[in-house]
């Protein structure tokens, strides 16, 4: 009697499923593992996490950003130093170089050819003026003759000037002491005679020469940065012709 009884007897579901109720009804109301629980912070100590993380991270982006600066800079200023480094020097050697030049020009051609000890003389002076010159463009000083050219006050500077209407007004027409520049930078300014009284130069030649000074030799002055032009979306847009006059008041 008793087994009939205990065979139709329904089997619990939950048994089968091999969890009692209880079980099922605990795991339902368990919450979900949080990150921060688990990784032992409260919510307020990551936030400060993430934000002194951002922070560092800029940190590094700025550092990365002078560091390349740096880089560039130091690059840029161990070119100038071979480049300019014998200005100095050079400028010494000019004072020789001027005071060969000033020797060949006080000897008379006439007096040379009358006389062979002095023609000799004049020859070695004007072949030892030739490989000096050659010396110095090896180590990139060129002469500047500005002769016949217009007048640049920064390749020049104007000593006196002289009543000359046959060419225009501001035209070199007499050098008195030979200019010098260093890789495209001027290393002494010419001495010079300026024109007067002629026809004005014309616009485009005075722009020219009214233009940014060019950068003097061992010039260590820092350049300043070109600004970034703003965006497309930035730059302020023309109003079309709809809009033009739209607020004009038509009552009137």
């Amino acid at each position: 009697m008793s087994n009939k009884k205990t065979e139709d007897t329904p089997p619990n579901e939950a048994g089968a499923n091999g969890a009692s109720p209880e079980t099922e009804a605990s795991d339902a109301t368990t919450p979900e593992p949080n990150d921060t629980a688990e990784s032992g912070w409260s919510k307020g100590e990551a936030e400060a996490l993430r934000e002194e993380n951002a922070q560092l991270k800029d940190r590094l982006l700025r550092a990365a950003a002078e560091m390349e600066n740096l880089r560039r800079r130091t690059e840029r200023d161990k070119s100038d130093t071979a480049k300019f480094a014998i200005s100095n020097f050079a400028r010494d050697v000019l004072t020789i170089a001027d005071n060969i030049a000033r020797a060949i020009e006080h000897v008379p051609e006439e007096a040379a050819e009358a006389d062979e000890a002095l023609k000799s003389f004049l020859e070695g002076m004007q072949v030892t003026e030739r490989e000096l010159l050659n010396v110095l463009e090896r180590h990139g000083i060129t002469r500047v003759d500005p002769k016949g050219e217009r007048f640049d006050p920064n390749k020049h500077q104007a000593m006196f000037e002289v009543e000359n209407t046959g060419v225009p007004e501001g035209t070199v027409v007499e050098v008195v002491q030979q200019g010098y520049s260093i890789a495209e930078r001027v290393l002494r300014p010419a001495l010079v005679g300026v024109a007067k009284g002629g026809p004005k130069p014309a616009k485009a030649d005075k722009e020219k020469t009214e233009g940014a000074p060019p950068e003097p030799a061992n010039d260590d002055t820092p350049k300043a940065e070109a600004a970034d032009e703003p965006a497309e979306s930035e730059k302020p847009k023309p109003k079309s012709k709809e809009n033009v006059g739209a607020n004009v008041d038509k009552s009137a």
